[in-house]
């Protein structure tokens, strides 16, 4: 099992999660609560793969099974990088600030732009920074639609190949997946192990949904 990467806004023990003995489904719910059930799981030495998905990004989950009970959820409350779970990015409150103007929440970053781009941008009212933070909530706002099915069918696709890429169907639910065709999905996933298609269905459900909401707009 690999670890997640990116920032969570939750506590690491309170991230839902769903545990999957190879098609099994043996647990969901938040992740303190997953653990323990995995753990008794694991302790019982059947010698099958066990995968914990995130349940927000469909990203591996790796645990640290070793000691008691309370070992095991010590480790998650203290947020260990060894569990897995990456501690939230602190922000840029966080770093101490000198005197002077507020940061009101600007990251300042290197952007690479070609000199014709750089002179309009100095031209906008406000200059480069405001028109360039303008273009980016314009881009946001036109493409938000678009955007949620995306990272909605990279979601389930996650979630698919980890676990499904041995199955019958399993290429062209993917097709059926990334083209927006739910009845296509179903499918071709119909003949799946159980737990393993209603997770998968449901996922995809989600970037099914998104899908009708970007045409709709």
């Amino acid at each position: 099992m690999t670890p997640s990467s990116g920032p969570t806004a939750s506590p690491p023990a309170e991230r839902c999660c769903t545990a999957f003995e190879e098609s099994r489904r043996i647990a969901t719910g938040p992740l303190r609560e997953v653990a323990l059930k995995v753990k008794a799981v694991a302790d019982q030495g059947r010698q099958k793969t066990i995968l914990v998905f995130d349940d927000l990004t469909s990203e591996l989950v790796e645990l640290d099974l070793r000691g008691s009970d309370a070992d095991v959820l010590g480790r998650l409350q203290s947020g260990l990088v060894e569990a897995g779970i990456p501690m939230a990015d602190p922000g840029p409150e966080a770093t101490p600030r000198g005197p002077g103007r507020p940061r009101l929440g600007v990251i300042a970053r290197e952007v690479t732009l070609l000199p014709r781009h750089w002179e309009w941008l100095g031209s906008q009212p406000g200059g480069a920074s405001v028109a360039l933070r303008k273009l980016v909530e314009e881009a946001r706002r036109t493409h938000e639609g678009k955007d949620r099915m995306r990272r909605a069918q990279e979601v389930a696709y996650r979630f698919m190949s980890a676990i499904a890429s041995s199955l019958p169907g399993f290429e062209e639910a993917s097709r059926a997946l990334f083209a927006g065709d739910s009845a296509r999905f179903d499918e071709q996933t119909r003949a799946w192990p159980a737990d393993l298609r209603s997770h998968a269905q449901g996922l995809a459900r989600q970037a099914f949904t998104a899908a009708e909401g970007k045409d709709a707009a």
